[in-house]
């Protein structure tokens, strides 16, 4: 099966094609059928790979599809590679990809058949660009895969693009992610001065000859990082992920949960040798996801649009994951890209449930009391938010744990500082949780009349990924539970490489137990502060004052990129246009032209057509050349 990997991303391609060319007469059931059914074909192909990839002692295949580029010495093939960690990306990408592709048959049925046919295109061009990605054989297959979440990303967050502000955040996300795009595009060309290639079997081969402390290497990790904080979200180029919320609701689903977002974490963890090698750099990648775990928790504290507060809860979980990847637990990174992929795509999709019946209402303030009308929802919402918090037995509790104990053994400043973190999550989460479901109702007499549960497309989903994550985390059992860690014995074969360079911290059973008691009794403490607070919330319209209103203004880091960015930006492009283009070049250039017609319409005067004109002319010329031979 491993040589038939090409018809994974070859589905979801195929299905872009046909809905694409074919939007303007293709029934929505078939349309539905088509985008939904390749991603669940290249599901089911991915599932029967996976046993192939986990038999022990697997090696990395890498099909090679035709030469992509070849100048001089420098080859790089279309290829892909299959082994553990791309074989993981692929069932979480396929596996809940066709779970919301499933989910948006419902969701969307509203649009026309055009739209519709258009927007299952771009999701399954968005899924066939990620799959790209994680199976590219080097780094400028990856860099493709990167480019075409990018322009996808943008197709989807504008997909109402008739609404001038959806434009604009289409717009942000695009041009944010082209800064980071940067960095990854100059670190491409570092690995290519360096190495001659860009293969990853290749580059990583060489990696550990320029040992540990290598400037170049320093350089290389800097730049893809860069990269990562672009794709994954990270300080500072944040902010355009919140306001990606402006597409459908299964979009952000796919953005924030399954696809990409979590493409830098992937690139580092599949670049893991470089990084072990530049140990400031992997610092640096450990502070930059601490801070922004904290900066996002703590903005979700005063967000009262629903997705809102799960956007920034994203922000905060890749805090988390560039946080265990910089502190050299790149297992656990990878474990909680895969929980993390089961509950925020459930509460994503929990979340666009509760917008539909309340007729595309999203500020929490007009919610309340819905468990009432909607169950479903209620029951597998409330698993999300518990797997989230971390709630022992749940796979957020797995994973969680896993990367608070690796950077315990790191720095305890950094532990403490992420446990804050993690506190933060239970309680938006629960404050989000109880303000949409207890309580009274707060909307109005019309939406109170049209609640209802949603659809089975809908509520399927719901279930597959409320069970996902309550059972996604068993594979990342801790020592402490005294059964083996299948996850990382996965996955060891893809950090074996790093394993000489990082630093283990073997914490003992009774620490570790006390670690996870302490985070989980101070988890629940937060949920009962949230449910004491909550439950009987009650929109009183007053507005937050102090340092209330600075975490609801997302502490005007915005205002502050307006200020120092754009607006010089716009200042100097204004200079640029008005000052430089239009009276300057433009101003030559037309001068020129206006010049000649003007020469041009005086010369013409002397074609009058008199002969006694022309020997005069003739005349007075031979008495100036005459003149002027006489001074030469």
């Amino acid at each position: 099966m491993i040589h038939l990997v090409w018809l994974v991303p070859f589905l979801p391609l195929l299905g872009f094609l046909i809905n694409g060319l074919g939007r303007n007469f293709l029934p929505k059931s078939l349309t539905g059928v088509i985008g939904s059914g390749t991603v669940l074909a290249a599901f089911v192909i991915s599932l029967l790979i996976f046993p192939e990839v986990r038999q022990p002692g697997f090696a990395p295949q890498v099909i090679s599809l035709f030469d992509f580029i070849s100048v001089g010495s420098l080859h790089i093939p279309f290829a892909f590679q299959v082994d553990q960690l791309s074989a993981l990306f692929l069932l979480i990408i396929t596996g809940v990809g066709s779970l919301i592709h499933i989910y948006s048959t419902s969701y969307m049925h509203e649009e026309s058949s055009e739209s519709f046919a258009r927007y299952f295109a771009y999701l399954n061009l968005f899924v066939f660009s990620m799959l790209i990605l994680v199976l590219g054989a080097n780094y400028v297959m990856m860099f493709i895969g990167w480019e075409g979440v990018g322009l996808c990303s943008y197709l989807l967050i504008g997909f109402w693009f008739k609404n001038i502000n959806y434009n604009k955040a289409a717009n942000k996300a695009f041009i944010m992610n082209r800064i980071g795009d940067l960095g990854f595009l100059l670190g491409i060309f570092l690995l290519i001065q360096q190495f001659g290639s860009v293969t990853f079997t290749e580059v990583f081969a060489k990696v550990p000859a320029m040992g540990e402390g290598s400037g170049i290497l320093f350089a290389i990790a800097m730049l893809l990082f860069i990269g990562a904080m672009g794709k994954s979200a990270q300080i500072p180029l944040y902010t355009w992920l919140p306001d990606a919320m402006a597409g459908p609701t299964p979009v952000s689903a796919l953005i924030h949960a399954a696809t990409m977002v979590t493409a830098g974490i992937y690139m580092v963890a599949r670049s893991n040798v470089i990084y072990s090698l530049a140990p400031h750099i992997q610092a640096i990648v450990a502070i930059v996801g601490l801070v922004t775990a904290l900066l996002a928790a703590s903005i979700a504290l005063k967000q009262n649009d629903i997705k809102k507060v799960l956007a920034y809860s994203t922000v905060s979980q890749l805090g988390y994951m560039f946080l265990a990847l910089g502190v050299g637990a790149y297992t656990a990174a990878v474990f909680h890209v895969m929980t993390h992929a089961f509950f925020k795509a459930l509460l994503f999709l929990g979340s666009g449930s509760v917008i539909h019946a309340m007729g595309g209402e999203q500020d929490i303030r007009k919610m309340g009391g819905l468990k009432k009308w909607m169950p479903v929802t209620n029951i597998t919402f409330l698993i999300g938010c518990l797997a989230i918090a971390g709630i022992p037995g749940l796979s957020g509790f797995f994973s969680k744990d896993e990367i608070l104990a690796h950077t315990w053994g790191y720095n305890k400043i950094m532990y403490a500082l992420a446990l804050i973190g993690a506190l933060m999550t239970a309680f938006y989460m629960f404050r989000l949780y109880y303000i949409t479901f207890s309580g009274k109702f707060r909307g109005t007499h019309e939406q109170e009349h049209h609640l209802h549960e949603s659809p089975v497309a809908i509520t399927l989903p719901l279930i597959i990924l409320a069970i996902l994550s309550v059972i996604g985390g068993y594979v990342g059992m801790p020592e402490v539970f005294g059964t083996p860690h299948l996850l990382a014995e996965y996955l060891a074969p893809i950090f074996a490489p790093s394993a000489p360079y990082l630093h283990a911290h073997h914490l003992s059973h009774e620490l570790e137990w006390g670690l996870m008691g302490l985070s989980t009794g101070l988890v629940i403490v937060m949920i009962f502060i949230a449910r004491g607070k909550f439950s009987k919330y009650e929109d009183t319209g007053a507005e937050n004052t102090g340092f209330a209103k600075v975490l609801e203004n997302k502490w005007y880091v915005d205002e502050l990129y307006d200020a120092i960015i754009v607006k010089p930006l716009m200042v100097l492009s204004r200079f640029f246009q008005d000052v430089v283009e239009r009276a300057g070049i433009d101003g030559l250039v037309n001068g020129v032209g206006t010049g000649v017609k003007w020469s041009s319409r005086q010369i013409r005067l002397l074609q009058n057509g008199q002969v006694g004109f022309y020997i005069f002319a003739m005349v007075i010329g031979m008495i100036v050349l005459f003149v002027i031979s006489l001074f030469l």
